[in-house]
């Protein structure tokens, strides 16, 4: 029997199996990449390699200041580190794999740090601390006058680096204890093991790898950090690596472009680092895991379930709601360190950032702006390229993956000194220079954020079956219809995450923004960060009193889609 299958002959309308996708497909991807990563970030190492080569960085390497910032990052970043690994973890182990009531609210509430900017952590907590915190005179807490404020070092800087970043080990360490599979910890319960040498033996050594993850991106995150050093470390003269790229910045010099491309330099070498130590803290073990995943084992607590539910409340009230009662507070009060009663609360400050003040009006409206052009736009681009992401082959997928990732994954103070250095001389052929501009931030914001934007829709598009558009495209018809009618609707929960995850982080965005900003392209973070610089906290701590409502409804908002959304979409629900 002849098992060749006959050949049949095209008809010659037929649409060509091989045309499926259009010509101009993979090369508008790559030239996407080309423009919003490859070069801002070429641009940055060609100017460092240059400056080296010139001898350019003699002078920095000489300079006291320089060891003194890599120091205290090191610092900073090592113990904020510890801090995130102990809250998230603890977190992560006891939401996972115990029966804790209310995980979805916990989870939810213990998120909110993570999306809250970095610098209105730090104004809350320096509103819950110190001698002239309003909340703690209005309970006769505060300390004496005088007393110095405890936040203004070493130990504050990591303390609020190791909260903001929590999230980051927790995210991480929850994914792998999901993915551990239920029916080996069943085994060894069967066996006679207690559920304490289970939780030893078993599961803590295979979630090694989400410890490692979780404890590298917080490290890498707190390393680019500019936020919380800059309010917390310059009126205390501690710079950080990024800090100290903003002062060289404001204090501008012949030498200031050298000197700022060589330490956003040594800042990605630092973030390169934390990533490498990672790797190779788990090469040459093996975590492969034989069996079904997805179901998480659950432990009964017995009786101690109430004290680690009561557990996790203290702590979501005493890194949450407190720091937001004390920011909610200095807002009411007429004056940063006027004690707060009923005669003397106002809403003043909110008058003025809503009503009064000129400069928080163009923020709101340039934050807002900015967001919701850098969502939309980049929207209408990642859906192609996710689009080709989900029809390529495994190693072009990873390598587009890869040129977009690296803009997010970079400290957002390299991105910035990147978009300096390329847009600094007017664009070739059109002789116009958006330096200075809110394209530039526009730009520095579609380079940051691609990858937020991208890898909800690349999972949206990996769930959708391909007999889908095979069958439309059988039908005659082309890739615009085929996108149009009928992978656009089946994406469209997917779209619509994505453009409220990038609108969320833009909205308050202040790193990039910081270096990129003039007068008239302010930002929400930017104003914040001024306004607190300039003495006025209450005005500060009512601007970001209304930046963390907002962040709030983008969250529920999110949270009330997340039944139509691939799994992953939401990064609380994992």
């Amino acid at each position: 029997m002849n098992s060749a299958s006959p050949k049949v002959a095209r008809p010659r309308h037929a649409p060509d199996p091989g045309s499926s996708q259009p010509r101009w497909l993979f090369p508008f991807v790559f030239a996407i990449l080309l423009l919003l990563s490859i070069l801002p970030l070429g641009r940055l190492a060609v100017t460092g390699l240059l400056s080296l080569a010139s001898g350019g960085g003699d002078g920095l390497l000489g300079d006291p200041a320089l060891w003194t910032a890599l120091w205290h990052t090191l610092t900073t970043s090592f113990l904020g580190m510890l801090v995130s690994v102990a809250i998230g973890g603890s977190f992560a182990l006891l939401l996972t794999l115990f029966d804790i009531r209310l995980k979805t609210a916990i989870g939810f509430l213990f998120m909110l740090p993570m999306m809250i900017p970095p610098q209105v952590t730090a104004l809350a907590w320096l509103g819950l601390t110190g001698p002239s915190s309003t909340l703690l005179k209005a309970l006769g807490l505060a300390p004496p006058l005088g007393s110095p404020q405890p936040l203004y070092s070493i130990g504050g800087i990591a303390l609020l680096l190791g909260v903001q970043n929590a999230p980051l080990v927790y995210l991480a360490l929850r994914a792998g204890l999901l993915a551990l599979p239920r029916d080996g910890v069943e085994a060894a319960r069967l066996s006679g093991a207690s559920a304490l040498q289970v939780l030893r033996d078993i599961i803590l050594p295979l979630a090694l790898p989400g410890f490692a993850a979780g404890a590298a991106m917080a490290f890498v995150s707190n390393v680019g950090n500019f936020g919380i050093p800059a309010i917390l470390g310059i009126p205390a003269s501690i710079y950080t690596l990024p800090t100290l790229i903003y002062a060289k910045f404001a204090s501008f010099g012949p030498s200031t472009f050298a000197d700022i491309s060589l330490l956003s330099g040594l800042i990605a070498l630092l973030s390169l680092a934390g990533l490498t130590v990672e790797e190779r803290l788990l090469r040459g073990r093996d975590y492969r895991i034989i069996g079904l995943s997805g179901r998480s084992a659950v432990f009964q607590l017995m009786g101690w379930r109430v004290f680690s539910e009561a557990l996790l409340w203290l702590v979501l009230f005493l890194i949450l709601l407190l720091p937001f009662a004390a920011l909610v507070s200095s807002s009411l009060a007429p004056a940063y360190g006027v004690p707060l009663t009923l005669q003397t609360a106002t809403l003043y400050a909110y008058e003025e950032v809503l009503l009064r003040q000129s400069i928080t009006r163009t923020a709101f409206s340039n934050s807002i702006g900015l967001s919701l052009a850098t969502a939309f736009g980049l929207l209408l681009v990642t859906v192609v390229m996710a689009y080709a992401v989900s029809r390529s082959g495994p190693r072009l997928a990873a390598l587009i993956n890869a040129l977009a990732d690296i803009p997010y994954a970079l400290p957002g103070i390299v991105l910035a000194v990147a978009c300096i250095l390329l847009f600094a001389a007017p664009l070739p052929l059109l002789g116009v220079s958006i330096y200075g501009t809110i394209w530039i931030i526009l730009f520095a914001y579609c380079s940051s954020f691609l990858a937020v934007s991208l890898r909800p829709l690349v999972s949206a598009f990996r769930q959708l079956d391909p007999s889908l558009e095979e069958a439309a495209r059988l039908a005659g018809a082309g890739f615009g219809r085929r996108m149009r009618d009928i992978l656009a609707p089946l994406i469209a929960p997917a779209a619509g995450a994505a453009v409220i995850l990038v609108f969320l982080i833009a909205c308050n965005e202040l790193t990039v923004s910081a270096l990129l900003w003039s007068a008239g392209t302010q930002t929400l973070g930017v104003v914040i960060y001024n306004l607190d610089d300039s003495g006025s906290f209450n005005l500060a701590s009512a601007l970001s009193v209304l930046v963390v409502l907002m962040v709030l409804v983008m969250m529920v908002l999110l949270e009330l889609m997340a039944s139509r959304l691939p799994k992953g979409v939401v990064p609380w629900r994992s």
